[in-house]
């Protein structure tokens, strides 16, 4: 937020008392995030900034009438595209949950569309009651072991660089290639670093001495910690630990019990991917508190992860507390262990209330044809399909856990018919699918995988990380088939099939990660989705959609596949299926 000498020379006249403020909150018991207390004053506010803490005369006044006035919520690293509506929708979903600004990682869809796609997602963000930051991405594609939309170069990303809503580069999670000094990889870094940027890490499954080559180029973040050892070696070497709770990766419960008085600076909260029926739910940043609180953890500390410390780890300095010189960013609550927000003021004006946004509809221009069409297939049988076992029923499977974004690499016996591999519901060992999309290379990755638990039919998504070829898992290959083509048909999103029939589907056209329709549309689609699953007899206490489109990241461990195949991460090669 800019301001002059004129604005600043009003804003020392109220701060003194000699001009009546615009706005003035009374009656509020304001949470003092510096020192973790309570203080019982007025907050007096002018142009979208706190001007004054104390007995303050307004021209307008709100009587807060005895509640809780918290800075409002950041959350400190976000993909937009996870929640399956643009930026311009999703403010309207987060902010009556008291999120005010997001730092978001618009890799989702540059990795389809490349520049494009970035200069959507900013395009889309502007003038929006949210305050929509980005972080470049710095690994597209992720690795060279797959096939995506987009490759996006330093001379592609430089042009960002200086752009006011960026603020560095995103998760660096191609950990090969910067152990081995990739120049391309390495010219990012020192050129965000030479602007001043911040870089941001991604560390899943790697050791301590991971952790020191990450830190040595200067990468300042981490949100992929599972245990309390990975937290602290991050937290040692002088990483910021983001404690991340997402719609898949629930790792709070996890990691919490690491974070005391000494260390509670270097510790924040992010998402990360979050459906946005879990958004509407449960809700973002406000769900981490709660969670935290529910834990014993202390309020204040946990409001402080909220909203000082990611605004200090990406030097946002006029954001995150309330005091003088910073915006008037804040939300109201009536209870510590509930966290009912019942306001929510986005500079100085209220945006939300009751949990509604309260505003006029979000204008943004039309969205651009360029940015739509990205589901492009060769012609594809059940020939396409088939796994050969080569003269064996013993096979490598990838396992996989409800609520994680690892998978363990076990082998099993499985059923062979004609020479190839036929999915057994009863043993739990199901076929996937990962179709290359952008590029029409007819390339097809096979595998089986376990734990997924579809007891019929067949799901496929448009939405596999991070390169969105289309993944699809099912207990036969003519479910599998009608499933791909409907995807195809739509231009991308969701399908579930059964007897060659499609039973349910999400549209979603926008590089076929998010829809055009309003969020509670997409809410009410995704609500007949799960509906239908269970009257599948899925039984599973996770999303098994979102789930899948984890297993397509090869940078996790352990065994993921991609459109070239089964991928051993661990040994960063591709394996056959069959032993």
């Amino acid at each position: 937020m800019k301001v002059n000498q004129e604005t600043m020379t009003k804003n020392i006249q109220i701060a003194i008392k000699e001009l009546p403020a615009d706005l003035v909150i009374k009656n509020a018991k304001v949470i003092d995030v510096f020192n973790l207390e309570i203080l019982h004053t007025d907050v007096a506010i002018a142009g979208g900034r706190i001007v004054g803490l104390g007995k303050y005369e307004g021209k307008e006044t709100f009587n807060a009438e005895g509640k809780f006035l918290a800075p409002s919520f950041i959350d400190g690293h976000v993909h937009i595209e996870s929640s399956m509506v643009p930026p311009s929708k999703f403010a309207k979903v987060v902010l009556p949950h008291g999120v005010t600004t997001v730092i978001t990682d618009p890799h989702e869809i540059g990795n389809v569309l490349g520049k494009a796609g970035i200069e959507f997602m900013i395009e889309n963000s502007k003038k929006l009651p949210l305050d929509v930051l980005f972080m470049l991405p710095s690994c597209v594609p992720a690795t060279p072991f797959e096939n995506s939309g987009a490759k996006l170069t330093a001379e592609d990303l430089r042009p960002f660089l200086s752009h006011e809503q960026v603020l560095g580069l995103a998760e660096v999670m191609d950990y090969p290639s910067l152990k081995n000094a990739s120049p391309s990889l390495l010219e990012k870094i020192v050129e965000t670093r030479a602007q001043g940027g911040q870089i941001d890490g991604h560390l899943a499954g790697l050791d301590e001495n991971a952790v020191n080559v990450y830190t040595s180029a200067g990468v300042k973040t981490d949100h992929e910690c599972n245990t309390s050892e990975e937290a602290l070696h991050r937290l040692r070497r002088g990483m910021y630990l983001m404690i991340r709770e997402g719609s898949v990766a629930k790792d709070l419960n996890a990691i919490l019990p690491v974070v005391n008085a000494h260390n509670l600076r270097r510790c924040l909260f992010c998402t990360d991917d979050k459906h946005i029926d879990d958004l509407i739910k449960e809700g973002s940043i406000d769900h981490h508190v709660r969670l935290a609180v529910k834990q014993g953890f202390d309020p204040l500390m946990a409001i402080q992860m909220a909203t000082l410390n990611p605004a200090e780890c990406y030097g946002l300095q006029q954001k995150g507390a309330i005091a003088p010189g910073y915006e008037a960013d804040f939300l109201l609550f009536d209870d510590m262990k509930d966290l009912d927000i019942t306001h929510v003021f986005k500079k100085g004006r209220l945006v939300a209330r009751h949990g509604k946004f309260i505003e006029e509809d979000i204008e943004t221009s039309q969205l651009p044809e360029s940015i739509k069409g990205t589901v492009h297939l060769t012609k594809l049988t059940k020939a396409s399909l088939a796994i050969p076992m080569n003269g064996t029923s013993k096979a490598n499977i990838i396992q996989m856990y409800p609520n994680q974004l690892r998978t363990t690499h076990i082998t099993e016996d499985v059923n062979v018919c004609k020479g190839h591999f036929l999915p057994s519901v009863g043993n739990d060992q199901l076929k996937i699918a990962v179709i290359e999309r952008h590029h029409k290379t007819g390339n097809i990755g096979l595998g089986i995988i376990k734990g997924i638990g579809l007891q019929k039919g067949a799901i496929a998504t448009t939405i596999a990380h991070d390169s969105h070829n289309i993944v699809a898992v099912g207990t036969n290959d003519d479910d599998i088939l009608k499933a791909i083509g409907h995807l195809e048909e739509m231009g991308g999103g969701l399908a579930i099939t059964e007897n060659s029939t499609l039973l349910s589907s999400l549209p979603l056209p926008i590089a076929g990660l998010m829809s055009d329709r309003k969020s509670e549309q997409v809410d009410a689609g995704l609500k007949h989705i799960h509906e239908t699953l269970y009257k599948q007899g899925f039984r599973g206490q996770f999303n098994p959609f979102l789930t899948l489109s984890f297993m397509t990241l090869p940078v996790i461990p352990s065994l993921k596949i991609t459109d070239k195949g089964l991928f051993d991460v661990e040994n960063s090669k591709h394996i056959k299926v069959s032993l």
